[in-house]
């Protein structure tokens, strides 16, 4: 018998938020956590900035060796993830409330979505929501012939190219990478809310490890989880600060050098601390529901300007098309298109699983008071919806103005891989387009904050020993290095370089994620065994 079953509820596991800090300079922090991690992190930035050409190489090679050796362990965590989240909407465990049968909501629908959205995915979409559905429609994987040959377009190729397109897009942004977001919000919730635990991800390792979450198996899995997320973020940062320069460039020709990129980070790193001193609701929240306003906005417009009934009946086709071809997406063994998997999946996989600590302690954090089945309808299934109405609206627009109106703009960033042009390149081609590259600017740097300002919020916790309520000065530190990391990264290689960043700490947190798999289970039978047992007294 675990040590969960046998106390039904760890009444005795005496952990208690902070316990373990220490205070140094008006911070209040956990040791050793913190200053593993802060001095980890602030030698590598020095390290990096002085051997920069070295640094791009190593991570550029890094990259390679971990997409191509351990695919099949990104592949297959992330199809047990899905599969587990949606075990939990048809068992009986569903039920389970996350703190306690009483607890209500602290957030509205609509405030809840809006800061799972901004938190989860928001400069990805951005960046990615044209890009990805023309690239593959021109390099389409699963071993589909490419609708081009010798530069002219082969007709019956093109519909198989374009559902391929979709199809490998939308398993990108749709059930595996909410999944992972899902596993680690659900554990922490459960942990911190129903079970007294710190807000911290060693807590989730309870039912496992019992005691030894407060010593250094603890230490280790949470200054992973710091690693994990300022790479993550960092990643996220550099495409969202690339994008808008890209946009600034295209609008007001604000040179696109490297020089500029680093005045943007800082920019709207500085923005983002002034969000962190505002804290969650004045902070986050409102940001939050201001873009999802924002992107609301932009998505009707393409609808309704763009090619709407292709758009709406594009929806529905790319669902099912999205669900005829998961299987063999989700399959990595004998793929004929390994230049793909490797490429875009795995980088995908790892890139996610480095951004859960993050978006998973985060998601916890807004959750409080929602049944086990609700919360992942709502943080699997919902998202799942919208990505695909996301991807169809863009990216079908783009392939509609290839296909129909003979405009290459979008597919020419694709063949000379300027990737961040895409989105304004399709905006070009509609009514308003410098409003609406406007706003899609707004929209990326205004993620950029709201992702700065959260990730270093779910830092500070961590390597306050799940304090939510220390010193400011500690989330400025983080908010601070997010910054720096995303800076050096660049200047050291490029979005290549910030790539391999999410990679080499996806690798490890992708362990223990599947760890963390055996301990929700855990813990939601002991929920469940004390829900039935309250009911029958």
């Amino acid at each position: 018998m675990s040590d969960i079953e046998a106390n039904n509820g760890f009444e005795d596991h005496g952990l208690e938020p902070g316990q373990d800090n220490v205070r140094v300079l008006g911070l209040d922090v956990h040791n050793p956590v913190f200053f593993v991690s802060a001095v980890t992190i602030v030698a590598f930035v020095i390290i990096t900035l002085i051997f920069k050409e070295q640094a791009g190489s190593v991570l550029g090679g890094l990259r390679t060796w971990l997409t191509t050796t351990f695919d099949w362990l990104f592949m297959l965590s992330a199809n047990i993830f899905v599969l587990f989240c949606l075990l939990l909407i048809v068992t009986p465990v569903g039920s389970v409330r996350l703190g306690g049968a009483d607890a209500v909501p602290e957030y509205s629908y609509s405030g809840w979505f809006a800061m799972l959205f901004a938190a989860g995915m928001g400069i990805g979409l951005m960046f990615f929501g044209v890009l990805e559905p023309m690239y593959h429609f021109n390099n389409p994987p699963l071993g589909v012939a490419p609708p081009l040959a010798d530069g002219e377009f082969v007709a019956e190729n093109i519909e198989a190219a374009r559902e391929a397109g979709m199809a490998a897009t939308i398993f990108h942004w749709g059930l595996h990478p909410w999944a992972i977001y899902a596993i680690v919000a659900l554990s922490l919730s459960l942990a911190a809310y129903n079970k007294g635990l710190p807000l911290s991800i060693r807590s989730a390792f309870y039912p496992i490890f019992g005691e030894a979450v407060r010593g250094w198996v603890g230490h280790v899995i949470d200054t992973m989880a710091v690693f994990a997320t300022l790479f993550g973020l960092a990643t996220s940062l550099g495409f969202g600060a690339s994008q808008a320069l890209a946009g600034l460039n295209e609008l007001y020709g604000v040179p696109n050098t490297d020089t500029a990129k680093v005045v943007l980070i800082l920019l709207i790193t500085a923005a983002a601390l002034v969000s962190v001193v505002a804290g969650l609701d004045a902070g986050v929240k409102r940001l939050s529901e201001i873009n999802m306003v924002l992107a609301l906005l932009l998505l009707a417009f393409v609808i309704a300007i763009g090619p709407t009934l292709v758009i709406i009946s594009g929806f529905f086709a790319n669902s099912w098309v999205y669900l005829k071809s998961l299987p063999e997406l989700s399959n990595w063994i004998g793929r004929e298109d390994a230049s793909f998997m490797h490429g875009w999946t795995t980088f995908y996989w790892a890139w996610w699983i480095s951004w859960s600590p993050f978006v998973g302690m985060f998601i916890a954090r807004v959750s409080r008071g929602r049944t086990v089945r609700e919360f992942i309808t709502c943080v699997l299934i919902i998202p799942t919806l919208v990505s695909i109405l996301w991807m169809t609206t863009f990216g079908g627009t783009a392939l509609y103005q290839l296909l129909s109106e003979g405009y290459n703009g979008v597919q020419q960033t694709v063949v000379d891989y300027v990737p961040e042009l895409s989105l304004f390149r399709m905006l070009a081609e509609l009514p308003l387009a410098a409003i609406t590259s406007l706003i899609g600017i707004i929209l990326v740097i205004v993620f950029f904050v709201t992702s700065s300002d959260s990730g270093s919020l779910v830092i500070d916790t961590i390597t306050a020993g799940g304090k939510i309520d220390a010193p400011v000065a500690q989330r400025v530190f983080w908010a601070i290095f997010e910054g720096l990391v995303a800076i050096v990264l660049l200047l050291g290689g490029g979005l290549a370089a910030l790539q391999a960043g999410a990679i080499a700490t996806g690798f490890p947190f992708a362990l223990l994620l599947l760890l963390m798999v055996w301990a929700t289970w855990l813990c939601l039978r002991s929920e469940k065994k004390i829900a039935d047992t309250g009911s029958a007294g």
